[in-house]
């Protein structure tokens, strides 16, 4: 397999786009992407596109999106589809377009990750996201996956004596971070008061421990190793990717507390790029809620399990930690794009590799990992990049 590199990574801020389309986010998404090459790269070499969406059917009214934004583009005839995971949309996209370009079938690829979600109300938003779930067993009986979280971290509460506030440093993290992303939906700080404070969404997540869904496009710029050498500046390599599944229902797993999923797929993105977890500087993981986070954390092997939260407590989740997270905002607070959520990470580690990042750079950060999930740890793609 050859190698592959991101040479442009561009992205719409994250907000509520009322009088945009899906098409016009993602062209200007597009615009940014190949503006940041800082070469004269013509659209019409891109060789093919994907799209990364979860919910155009249900919350925007349009299918068929990579013929749709192929066609906006002015890139009619090009293989041009949308991959559809749940939140892990755009990790999968990025991995697919990744491999087009590895095989040798192209030598630049467009990865689009695209939503617009804020126009619906909150009845049909809700229940767009509840398809993430199965449908015969959890979504049937009206339970959502903010709802499943919750339980989660309930049960990670008692197994593990915690209490909800612990959990804090999650979001006050995020929001710090974000403070400095002009892009991000919430852009000020919060602390551990106000996190105590905050009304329960859903015992014992609260209105600071809950992502907002929101309106976005994020675009990644994938090219083979000779059209990189022909750009020549500021080369971040792929250096792994790998996707795993883990059971629908939640009910059916083992053990509820492990994303066995999230293991498997860390584990062999890590022994592709032959790297271990000492040599990642930065990370970028689905965290709309601290539980996430911290489940998420343990299972990709970074902390031992059940001292997520004291990790994140000790700072070890800072951009001066040793696994500095939501360096843009995460979920939280840079706001959860739903299926284009796993091209905004990938763009957010391109800034940290290249040290564009301002006053949230990570100091040194040369390789990022970069980890979504599609509902409850159900589909989850792993990433390493590496600056060079």
């Amino acid at each position: 397999m050859n190698n592959v590199y991101i040479i442009g990574a561009g992205a719409t801020p994250v907000g509520e786009h009322y009088s945009r389309s899906l098409q016009d986010l993602a062209l200007e998404g597009l615009r940014s992407a190949l503006a940041d090459t800082q070469a004269d790269i013509s659209p019409r070499r891109i060789g093919a596109l994907y799209v990364a969406n979860a919910y155009g059917e249900s919350l925007a009214g349009q299918g068929q999106l990579g013929a749709a934004i192929a066609s906006a583009a002015g890139l009619e005839g090009i293989p041009a589809l949308r991959v559809e995971a749940a939140g892990a949309s755009g990790g999968v996209a990025l991995r697919q377009a990744m491999l087009s370009v590895a095989s040798g079938a192209f030598d630049l690829v467009a990865v689009v990750g695209v939503e617009k979600v804020t126009d619906k109300l909150e009845a049909a938003i809700e229940a767009a996201q509840m398809l993430a779930t199965d449908s015969d067993f959890e979504a049937e009986q009206g339970i959502t996956p903010a709802g499943q979280w919750a339980l989660l971290m309930r049960r990670y509460m008692h197994e593990y004596g915690y209490e909800a506030d612990a959990f804090a440093p999650f979001p006050v993290n995020a929001h710090a971070n974000a403070s400095h992303n002009k892009g991000a939906l919430y852009r000020f700080a919060i602390n551990a008061d106000k996190y105590r404070k905050a009304t329960h969404v859903a015992s014992p997540l609260n209105m600071l421990d809950c992502s907002t869904l929101a309106d976005g496009a994020a675009v990644l710029l994938l090219a083979s190793e000779g059209l990189a050498r022909e750009v020549g500046q500021r080369r971040v390599r792929l250096a792994g990717s790998a996707l795993a599944t883990d059971t629908l229902a939640l009910h059916s797993r083992r053990d509820p507390l492990w994303l066995g999923a999230a293991q498997q797929s860390a584990g062999a993105a890590l022994k592709q790029a032959g790297l271990k977890h000492a040599d990642i500087h930065v990370l970028e993981l689905s965290d709309p809620h601290g539980i996430a986070a911290a489940l998420a954390l343990e299972a990709s092997g970074f902390v031992e399990r059940g001292s997520a939260p004291r990790h994140a407590a000790d700072g070890g989740i800072s951009l001066a930690g040793a696994t500095p997270l939501a360096t843009g905002g995460g979920y939280k607070a840079r706001g959860d794009v739903g299926g284009a959520s796993g091209v905004y990470q990938a763009v957010e580690l391109v800034r940290q590799l290249r040290g564009e990042a301002g006053q949230a750079q990570v100091q040194g950060a040369r390789v990022g990992f970069a980890q979504c999930m599609g509902g409850v740890g159900v589909t989850v793609v792993s990433h390493l990049l590496m600056s060079e």
